[in-house]
């Protein structure tokens, strides 16, 4: 079970002089604070001893993530302490004021409403990561039962996208997604008509990695702005008329927290006013900011800080509790959407490599899965109060789900077990069809069919039904980069989109 945050110390390796020493990194209660001696004492719950720390001449002092002077720090805040490899030298110090507050069960219940009460989503559209709902399924109808042999036709193709695994989000006459130009990551906004790009937005430098550089995530879209993160930890608020940036924020920088191997994966959530993130590390597990200016509302904290994976999170209810579920570097976490306080938490369905898929939500059930020879686990959720408590219904190894993501349709679950395309029954977890056809990939659902794409190329349309795997068209994209196609698949608009790096492909699903 994972805990609430607790005090403790974790280690780095930082170059000192040209040598490799290790860092230190401790988290305490403040005890007392000397402004002429530039030193500040904490106690370590850990340790059950009290520690001083001589503040460097250019070491930072922040509070709650702002720029601030040593002056300001009190008794009884929470600090964090980074050193530089001398045991007692501090080179940064990072003040913690915000307090856990107790939910009110009625403005739970207000918040609530308001956020369900924001506008739906206008019919066709795909506006983040997994669609309107988050559930990987499109709303859209009237599409092609069966393709063509050579696949459906090809409406447009578009260039100049630069690198990256970001898919799409399509949002009435425009299409969002990442790349890069030069030397940064770029949010760019292009034509649904042709694919022109309209404008363009800077998030930050590259990330560069063995696997392919460039952004990973998908561009959030709510009312008249635009979120994107890129692979360090770039967060952009923008204006989605015009690319006119509104706040921009490094979530890395701003909560203390490391990049992960393979680059920052997450596609940030929106839930009524609050913008909703997983930076991991000693001094956030998750936030939530104020979508309109960036501002920290709550912080969560997980006991063992662990780091950010490389999924997204979803809004789950149980009974009156709404929730945020994510995966982070040890297992799955739920937390409180009002306060953030941390409710439950299981390890069954991680690994210590990478957890990258999202979760599934059905009725007071989370069904989660990683790969790297894991597999997936169902957890079943009741609330008392305010409080959710979860336990283990089962396992099974027989959806080690990578990072294709999976979909949730008529109480099964569609998804990549590695190599082989899985139908499972959710409430057995046993795997009622499996067909190895199109290999790796990811999917999505619309209409009634599995739109899935190969990461060797290979796209496919098979019905979405746990009778057995109908294959209703497949075709190969011409024109395919060097580099394995993991970006998902997205239907909007009577429209297939598939992102291949450099390019982006889009073609003609709708019947006619």
């Amino acid at each position: 079970m994972l805990r609430m945050l607790s005090t403790g110390v974790a280690g780095a390796v930082v170059l000192l002089g040209g040598v490799a020493v290790l860092a230190a990194v401790v988290t305490g209660q403040v005890e007392s604070v000397s402004t002429g001696n530039r030193s500040i004492a904490i106690h370590i719950e850990r340790q059950k001893a009290t520690k001083s720390y001589k503040l460097s001449p250019a070491a930072k002092v922040t509070i709650d993530g702002k720029p601030a002077d040593l002056e300001r720090v009190e008794a009884g805040q929470t600090a964090t302490i980074t050193t530089d490899g001398r045991d007692d030298l501090a080179t940064k110090v990072s003040i913690r004021t915000l307090k856990t507050v107790k939910a009110n069960p009625k403005t739970a219940k207000a918040e609530k409403a308001a956020a369900e009460d924001r506008p739906a989503t206008a019919p066709g559209d795909w506006p983040q990561h997994r669609g309107p709902q988050r559930d990987n399924i499109s709303l859209e109808t009237g599409l092609l039962p069966q393709w063509p042999a050579e696949g459906p036709p090809l409406a447009w193709t578009a260039g100049g996208l630069g690198e990256g695994y970001s898919s799409v989000a399509v949002v009435g006459d425009r299409i969002y997604t990442l790349g890069t130009r030069e030397r940064e990551e770029v949010l760019f906004a292009l034509a649904a008509s042709d694919g022109r790009i309209e404008w363009t937005a800077p998030l930050g430098r590259i990330f560069e990695d063995g696997t392919g550089n460039g952004p990973r995530s998908t561009p959030t879209i709510d009312g008249d702005r635009v979120y994107a993160l890129g692979g360090h930890g770039d967060l952009v608020c923008a204006n989605a008329a015009n690319g006119e940036v509104v706040w921009r924020l490094n979530i890395l920088q701003e909560f203390g927290a490391q990049n992960i191997v393979w680059g920052i994966s997450e596609s940030v959530l929106i839930d009524g006013e609050r913008l909703i993130c997983t930076p991991g590390g000693p001094q956030a597990t998750m936030v939530a900011l104020d979508k309109q200016t960036g501002r920290t509302l709550w912080r969560c904290g997980i006991q063992g800080n662990p780091s950010a994976a490389y999924s997204s999170p979803i809004i789950v209810t149980v009974g009156s509790v709404r929730q945020y579920v994510n995966f982070v570097q040890t297992g799955v976490v739920g937390v409180r959407a009002t306060d953030g306080q941390p409710l439950w938490g299981q390890q069954a369905s991680a690994n210590r490599t990478a957890n990258c898929s999202t979760p599934l939500a059905a009725s007071n059930v989370v069904f989660t899965a990683s790969g790297y020879d894991t597999g997936g686990a169902l957890f079943r959720l009741t609330s008392s109060g305010n409080v959710t408590r979860s336990e283990v219904a089962y396992t099974t190894r027989q959806m080690q789900n990578h990072h294709g993501g999976m979909v949730l349709l008529d109480g099964h679950v569609y998804g990549f077990d590695n190599q082989i395309l899985t139908c499972l029954d959710l409430r057995t977890g046993k795997p009622v069809w499996q067909d190895r056809s199109v290999g790796k990939g990811s999917l999505t659902c619309a209409d009634g069919c599995l739109y899935l794409r190969g990461e060797d190329g290979p796209v496919a349309l098979a019905a979405a039904s746990p009778k057995g795997y109908e294959e209703r068209g497949r075709f190969d994209p011409a024109g395919r980069s060097q580099r394995p196609a993991w970006s998902h698949p997205v239907v909007a608009h009577g429209r297939l989109y598939l992102r291949d790096q450099d390019k982006l492909a889009v073609y003609d699903v709708k019947a006619r």
